[in-house]
């Protein structure tokens, strides 16, 4: 049943008990945020372009919180078309988490829901459309959750949101992949890697090029908090802060034990937290080289009096494959509690570039949803067969990365995690978020050629 131009409270069914416990921890606001959805113009290489923006009656782009806050939103579709949009990295309940006709009807033009849930987890979180293609057409927010320790540290924070674009429509982009190509056969793993299947005349950072990037007045000699997220919908970064050393402090909005770094791989969908000290005199670029290309965004950092220097579009050389070596080396503050495992879940990444159809085949069946029973330890093996990349999410649950390639570790809390071609990666997790949810690959064209499924929990309804 499509929903009416009045106003509904998605998902109500159980939501009074919650709502009286954020109130009872004076956290439930008085009334919801606004966040719209409708259409602006940026400008792209001295080219106007119409996008969709999610975003506040002030001009806010995406949604910002304190932890401890309900998550209380009215969302409004100021389109001509219908939508929806999906709380990336939360553990809402499942009737709110925005994936069309699976928790939601879509909301039709004019049409307008409420969400109600508790905030968590706190960190840097996102939101973009799950409705056809809508995500490539910029169709993304923020959503921060800011945690205590980051709002006692008193930094100035500073969010990167980074996306590819094309000026072709991208029902046209996925139609062009999707006609036969009898030169390219299978992407197997055997027949090497492929880094890219969509050509992108643009990488943004806030909604700009490097020709006229983001600049973001800072203090000198002070630290900086970067919330980066890859927004993109089929391109993978290495986060490159050149010659200044940041402290990596959280991925995918999960916080871990500070690493030094000077790089960071990005995958599609996975975000990066950085601390990062600019010295004064002299601007501080923050770029995003894209995976397999000569081409990369950024925003500069400014301290007071800093001349900026013009920086290139382009690169000198083409960047290389996002890898896994540095997954091995995160440690989480908070690791899942160590106890027996109640149920393996394998699941093969296959595909091919003839007509463009990608698979998530689960226990060896095409279609069928993963299952789980409320309190279970679940792994999921995902074992990539195939020459691309596939960065897999699971909603509404974080999990833990604990092998690599026969490797066992206690690694990072994550939503997202990268799968790099002839590779078996194992998360574990906690099924602690009854409902029905979405399981699948984050580039948008493989989600859309069949990479999508669910994780199913046994008598949830």
């Amino acid at each position: 049943m499509p929903i009416s131009r009045r106003s509904v409270l998605v998902g109500s069914a159980g939501l009074a008990a919650g709502a009286l416990a954020m109130r009872a921890g004076s956290a439930a606001a008085a009334a919801p945020t606004d966040l719209r959805i409708d259409t602006h113009q940026i400008e792209v290489y001295g080219k106007s372009a119409t996008r969709y923006r999610v975003f506040q009656p002030d001009g806010t782009l995406g949604l910002f919180l304190d932890e401890g806050d309900a998550f209380f939103v009215r969302l409004t579709n100021d389109l001509k078309v219908p939508t929806l949009v999906h709380w990336h990295g939360m553990t809402e309940p499942w009737r709110q988490d925005g994936v069309p006709y699976l928790s939601n009807e879509p909301l039709e033009p004019g049409g307008s829901a409420e969400y109600l849930f508790s905030a968590m987890p706190p960190g840097t979180r996102w939101m973009h459309s799950h409705f056809g293609l809508q995500e490539q057409d910029l169709l993304a927010a923020p959503l921060i959750i800011r945690e205590r320790a980051a709002i006692g540290a008193g930094l100035q924070e500073v969010v990167v949101l980074l996306e590819d674009f094309s000026f072709t429509p991208p029902e046209e982009i996925f139609k062009a992949l999707r006609s036969a190509k009898p030169d390219m056969g299978d992407t197997d793993a055997s027949k090497g890697p492929d880094l890219n299947d969509v050509t992108y005349g643009a990488f943004l950072a806030n909604e700009r090029t490097l020709d006229d990037p983001d600049v973001i007045a800072v203090e000198p000699n002070a630290e900086v908090r970067l919330r980066i997220i890859n927004a993109s919908t089929s391109s993978n970064y290495w986060i490159d802060l050149g010659h200044l050393e940041g402290r990596l402090v959280a991925v995918d909005g999960n916080p871990i034990e500070p690493m030094a770094v000077r790089r960071i791989p990005l995958a599609v969908a996975q975000r990066a937290d950085v601390i990062l000290r600019v010295p004064s005199g002299q601007a501080a670029p923050v770029l995003a080289r894209a995976e397999g290309r000569a081409m990369q965004s950024g925003v500069i950092l400014r301290p007071t009096g800093a001349d900026v220097s013009k920086i290139s579009v382009k690169t000198d050389t083409e960047t290389p494959r996002v890898t896994l070596e540095q997954e091995l080396h995160l440690v989480p503050k908070s690791p899942l509690a160590r106890r027996p495992v109640d149920r393996v879940v394998p699941v093969a990444l296959t595909g091919q570039m003839m007509g463009y159809v990608w698979n998530m085949p689960i226990n060896g069946l095409v279609g069928m949803p993963a299952e789980a029973a409320r309190g279970e330890r679940i792994e999921i093996s995902f074992e990539n067969r195939t020459g691309m990349s596939h960065p897999m999410h699971l909603h509404g649950h974080l999990f833990q990365i604990v092998e690599i390639d026969g490797k066992r570790f206690s690694g990072a809390i994550r939503d997202t995690i990268l799968v790099t071609p002839g590779t078996r990666v194992t998360v574990a997790l906690d099924a602690d978020n009854p409902g029905l949810w979405a399981f699948h690959c984050h580039n948008l064209y493989h989600l859309a050629a069949g990479m999508f499924s669910t994780l199913t929990y046994r008598g949830f309804a």
